[in-house]
């Protein structure tokens, strides 16, 4: 691996990815893309207080919603954020940021450890869901310039963390401090992220189990 990254060397190293939806929820990805909350909220036209209790706040269990024309969705819970541990290492930004922040991505594991760690959670464990492996050369040969990548768990804050986040926590691939990381870390890399939807999904994924 060179010391600075490119798509090329991101997929040479993390050939495949993947990502946990809700059991069922394949078809409605397959159609409509891969959408982040923000993308959802778009599509079925929640404005005012119901959306900002969403898209900007800590949501403590998931959430339906509902539209004429499309049916429901769920939006997944954001329990594992320990905001007392989030007010006090986050930087640049305010947590409404930070919380907007998240619910505007799509988010990829690049290593089936973190995957099994998130569908093995206590939320989580006793359900089924749609476990989406992708191509990442195919998906970074179109989406490249906009991949933000991520060397923690961005969505989960733990009573014990005591590293900062906020402004630095995504980062372009060819900005991303790949040699710092693998100086400091095993796991140079945790999240690949694409800001507001993969409406294109269906073309990258390689298999989808449920699991």
């Amino acid at each position: 691996m060179p010391g600075r990254l490119t798509p090329d060397a991101l997929a040479a190293r993390y050939p495949r990815l993947y990502h946990m939806a809700e059991e069922g929820s394949w078809p409605s990805i397959r159609e409509r893309g891969l959408l982040s909350t923000t993308a959802l909220l778009d599509l079925f036209e929640l404005q005012g207080e119901p959306r900002a209790a969403i898209e900007s706040r800590r949501r403590n269990r998931s959430v339906a919603i509902r539209h004429p024309t499309h049916g429901t969705a769920w939006i997944r819970d954001n329990l594992p954020v320990n905001e007392t541990v989030l007010r006090r290492t986050l930087v640049g930004m305010t947590e409404e940021q930070y919380y907007r922040t998240l619910n505007g991505r799509v988010f990829f594991w690049v290593s089936t450890r973190r995957l099994d760690k998130l569908r093995n959670a206590p939320p989580y464990k006793e359900r089924l869901h749609d476990i989406l492996e992708l191509d990442t050369t195919a998906l970074l040969q179109r989406y490249a310039d906009v991949v933000e990548l991520s060397h923690l768990n961005s969505g989960a804050v733990h009573p014990a963390a005591n590293y900062p986040r906020g402004t630095g926590t995504f980062h372009p691939i060819r900005s991303y401090p790949w040699g710092e990381r693998r100086a400091v870390s095993a796991e140079p890399l945790v999240e690949v992220t694409v800001p507001y939807s993969v409406p294109d999904i269906a073309d990258f994924v390689v298999s989808v189990t449920i699991r």
